[in-house]
């Protein structure tokens, strides 16, 4: 395992053991569809392939799915994420819909907008794949996505 951050990545404000390090690990599975999406978006921004690989559901895997995945990390700095939705994806749902924002800079800033659906099988939850939807563009006093605790307008707008 690489870099550890002392606050997760994952925009819950948590701190990175009490948050995604511990899927992350391995040493416990996320037990809600936003609880994996979350920690999905902290592998990307940790480099970890082999868990984005494990967490995608296994009849949607691709043969050069590593590939893409590496070429995409190397190329991406991710700059926040940020939760819309749920429905439903709770522990004793089978099925879950997370619709969410990730910041990203490639080299530009840009933002992926996606409603991701998961499914449970065997106790876990794995990402099954997701529509993307059309950029939100903040307002101008609305915080600024990249966390900085300013307005947009006064940072990226």
């Amino acid at each position: 395992m690489g870099f550890c951050p002392k606050v997760c990545p994952c925009g819950s404000g948590l701190d990175w053991q009490g948050c995604c390090g511990p899927y992350l690990l391995g040493e416990r599975y996320p037990t809600t569809a936003e609880a994996l999406m979350r920690s999905r978006y902290t592998a990307f921004t940790q480099g970890q392939v082999d868990y984005l690989i494990a967490t995608h559901h296994p009849t949607q895997r691709t043969p050069n799915q590593r590939q893409q995945l590496v070429q995409s990390i190397q190329n991406t700095t991710w700059l926040g994420l940020r939760v819309l939705q749920t429905q439903q994806g709770q522990s004793g749902d089978r099925q879950g819909q997370v619709e969410f924002i990730a910041y990203y800079q490639d080299p530009q800033p840009g933002q992926i907008h996606e409603r991701s659906r998961f499914s449970k099988m065997r106790d876990r939850w794995f990402y099954v794949d997701g529509d993307q939807l059309p950029p939100v563009v903040p307002r101008r006093n609305d915080p600024c996505w990249c966390g900085s605790g300013k307005r947009y307008k006064h940072c990226h707008g």
